[in-house]
């Protein structure tokens, strides 16, 4: 009997041969079991890597999912890829009062979960910068000349139209948005600067535009656009279930059984600018009012809405108390409270015959400015007189009636209404004068405590005006803190502190306030919520047109899909199954060869063996 050969392909092939003579000791029954016992375990050691690889690649994606999850949507600092034929495109011009601004967005093809919202980002030049262009005046400024008002808006659209491939023009969506510029106009004159946009907008530039697309957005609903961008950014709307988020019941607005579901806790929005004071939060339980009245204005403050593409789902339905406080700015709020010193101080020294701020040997004391800094208010003919005296507790009390509160239940400042907030399962962000006031000066940004920062403000407010000023010398304050800050820290750490506590009923231990000025190094714009809730229909589209596709493309798919996990293993149990039968078939002829062996070696001849044809 000759070599024996044994050969197998594999993506790369192997081969080995045995002699007859060899094969006795290899071939032996005991052997023989173990052999097929340890081929067998292989295989199903096998079938457990496999199993065990895809789970170690689901569990790679969740980890991956968990991680995108807890940083929130970070936005991607890479430049935009104009390239990609599946990326869409769209344009917010927010006409503010002192200029109008630009946004480009852009984002990938819906993926047809209807349980996701689109994937939306500030689209990025080569130079990875925010394709954002701004021009000033504002366009109220043109009222009288309201036929110039799409003159003024072309070189933004221009800018834009640059940086988005012509081929995709048609069907970017273009949304212009004015403000609170426009607002204080008369609405003949708004109506005018927009039916010349609607008009000239569509003959110059390509864009998907239509009337609706321009208009005056009241304040509640630039409230509602910044509480969606802020939240887009911080994930919060992405429901996933992650056990490292906080969660809270909602009560689903609109339906007649007051669905209840439990998804993420978004983040409320505390703004505080020079002029006005914003807050922005999600109610998720249904409110109970005190009277009619109550229930009809809150009807003006409460905006709900859903801002997933399916109108019968309800897992992105939202209902947002927004509310807006002229005059309740930081410089509003100080120049108020100056103008009651002044009219206070002429009251009193007409009365009791004093002299009392007329000059500066005789100041005014205010706890409100830094220890012995002076300053003049008013007009030449009423001027008076200042020194600070840094006392931040008197200051406190000093602007609390500013706050103009009520003994009504559920009011807040102006005695305006605000619905209840669960303080324990609840987070805000404050920016602007809310993170100028805890970092410029204090340095202590970011998560809010109300002991430290009060313990700061103190100290800041009673250290002598001379010691401030070296100190801003040195460079021991932020880099864009100014004298004005430094004049005027003491007063709007009070008035900060009032508004939180007093007018929006914060409690002093609360902590779940983290202010900031950027949100994951990012300056978030209400814009953003815009073209976020604008667009939340056009997911039906991707998803219309990804039914259209044949059903080849499906099997082609699916057959790859079989490729990649399954193919190899198939062959694989065949090569296995064709070495079994081999080793089986070698074990005949190995018995049939040891029985002549034997009759040779006994001299009893050779038996007759049947002759395969």
């Amino acid at each position: 009997m000759g070599r024996i050969s044994i050969s197998c392909l594999f993506p790369a092939a192997w081969h080995f041969s045995l002699s007859p003579v060899v094969l006795p000791r290899f071939l032996l029954p005991s052997f023989r079991q173990l052999l097929l016992l340890g081929l067998l375990a292989g295989v199903t050691g096998v079938l457990y890597l496999l199993l065990l690889t895809e789970k170690g690649q689901y569990s790679w994606l969740r980890e991956d999912r968990h991680l995108h999850t807890r940083l929130g949507r970070v936005p991607d600092m890479e430049a935009t890829d104009t390239n990609n034929p599946n990326l869409n495109y769209g344009l917010v011009v927010d006409c503010g009062s002192s200029g109008s601004r630009v946004f480009v967005y852009t984002w990938p093809r819906h993926n047809g979960n209807l349980h996701e919202l689109l994937d939306i980002k500030q689209m990025r030049d080569k130079h990875r910068k925010p394709v954002v262009m701004k021009i000033k005046p504002g366009i109220s400024e043109y009222a009288s000349t309201p036929d110039k008002a799409s003159d003024y808006i072309s070189p933004l659209l221009s800018f834009a139209a640059q940086h988005i491939p012509k081929n995709k023009h048609q069907e970017t969506p273009l949304y212009i948005l004015c403000t609170a510029g426009m607002r204080v106009l008369p609405e003949s004159q708004q109506e005018a600067l927009l039916e010349d946009l609607r008009t000239d907008i569509p003959v110059n530039f390509n864009f998907l535009f239509s009337d609706s697309h321009v208009e005056v957005i009241s304040g509640k609903q630039e409230g509602v656009y910044a509480w969606i961008g802020i939240n887009f950014v911080l994930g919060r709307f992405n429901h996933v279930e992650d056990e490292h988020e906080a969660v809270v019941e909602v009560q689903v607005p609109g339906s007649d059984q007051e669905e209840t579901l439990v998804r993420k806790r978004t983040a409320g929005v505390l703004d505080m600018g020079g002029v006005s004071t914003q807050i922005a939060y999600e109610v998720p339980k249904t409110v109970s009012f005190a009277s009619p009245q109550q229930e009809e204005i809150a009807k003006n403050l409460l905006a709900e809405f859903n801002l997933g593409c399916d109108a019968h789902r309800t897992e992105h339905v939202y209902r947002v108390y927004v509310s807006t406080f002229l005059g309740f700015g930081g410089n509003a709020a100080r120049q108020r409270y100056e103008e009651n010193l002044i009219s206070n101080t002429q009251i009193q020294n007409k009365l009791l015959g004093q002299h009392q701020g007329e000059g500066p040997d005789s100041p005014l004391l205010d706890p409100c400015l830094p220890a012995d800094l002076q300053d003049e208010l008013g007009p030449q003919d009423q001027r008076v007189h200042l020194r600070g005296t840094g006392d931040f507790e008197r200051c406190r009390l000093l602007l609390q009636p500013f706050l103009n509160r009520t003994n009504d239940t559920n009011t807040s400042l102006n005695g305006v209404y605000q619905p209840p907030i669960d303080f324990p399962n609840s987070q805000f962000y404050g920016f602007s004068e809310f993170y100028y006031c805890t970092e410029d000066v204090l340095r202590m940004g970011g998560d809010y405590n109300s002991t430290k920062y009060t313990n700061a403000a103190k100290s800041y407010c009673a250290t002598q005006w001379k010691t401030l000023k070296e100190r801003f010398d040195r460079g021991l304050y932020a880099s864009h803190a100014d004298q004005h800050r430094l004049k005027y820290q003491c007063f709007k750490s009070a008035w900060m502190y009032e508004v939180l506590h007093s007018g929006f009923a914060f409690p002093a231990p609360y902590e779940n306030l983290r202010t900031a000025l950027l949100v994951y190094d990012k300056e978030v714009q209400w814009t953003l919520g815009a073209i976020l809730y604008r667009t939340r229909f056009l997911p039906l589209r991707d998803i219309q047109q990804e039914s259209l596709k044949g059903s080849h493309s499906r099997w082609h798919h699916s057959f790859s899909f079989m490729n990649n996990h399954y193919l190899f293993l198939a062959c694989f149990l065949v090569v296995v199954l064709s070495i079994l039968l081999y080793l089986l078939r070698l074990r005949r002829i190995h018995s049939r060869s040891a029985l002549h062996v034997q009759w040779l070696e006994e001299g009893l001849g050779s038996p007759d063996l049947p002759v395969p044809l």
